[in-house]
């Protein structure tokens, strides 16, 4: 499926829908942004996303949405670790136990991305139990990885909608917020970072 550029939110947390087909394109460095709190200060990559197999893109790094024992499990997390290889559970028994909220990264073995960063989302338990913020700094640690590893390229699952059960239409923007928080505010190489979704009801709300 061909990537689509995806609008930024606004206050409400809403998308803005101010161009055919409800995409825009991303702030740049040096342009005002009401949604984000001000002009970035580097140059902000554009935040796409396509429906696609995560386990056989070619980039940098893949993000798996993975349990705090960085076992192998269903879901996205299994086929990442089928599509890996048996090399890659080893190395996540080396890297030990991850708490919800961060994350690890290991090389990708039989992946085509060179790296998988292993993020540990929130069960979703009412909303009650803070888990907008762990889900939300599960994405920003693994784009921390990504920025300390020099990475250009990273694709993205929805994380913890799957086994963790997080309410789809609540996790999207949380997940947009951060994602485009970190790539106006922090240091980094990224020039590719894309959501990889499974359905078309995925799609829809992000």
């Amino acid at each position: 499926a061909r990537a689509r550029r995806l609008a930024p939110l606004g206050p409400s947390g809403n998308r803005r829908r101010g161009h055919p087909g409800g995409a825009a394109v991303l702030g740049r460095a040096g342009c005002p942004s009401t949604d984000m709190g001000g002009p970035a200060a580097h140059p902000v990559p554009a935040l796409t996303a396509r429906l696609a197999d995560i386990t056989t893109l070619d980039v940098d790094a893949i993000v798996n949405a993975a349990n705090s024992g960085l076992l192998p499990g269903g879901g996205v997390c299994g086929a990442i670790h089928r599509a890996a290889g048996p090399s890659l559970a080893e190395a996540c028994r080396l890297a030990g136990y991850c708490p919800t909220g961060e994350a690890r990264i290991t090389p990708g073995f039989a992946l085509r991305a060179r790296y998988v960063i292993h993020a540990v989302g929130p069960f979703w338990t009412g909303g009650h139990h803070r888990e907008d913020e762990l889900l939300a700094s599960a994405y920003r640690q693994s784009l921390k990885l990504a920025a300390q590893h020099g990475l250009h390229s990273i694709s993205l699952p929805s994380i913890s909608t799957g086994a963790f059960v997080y309410p789809m239409r609540l996790a999207a923007p949380v997940a947009l917020k951060a994602i485009l928080d970190f790539l106006r505010s922090e240091p980094h190489a990224l020039n590719e970072v894309r959501m990889v979704l499974y359905t078309r009801e995925d799609d829809r709300a992000y």
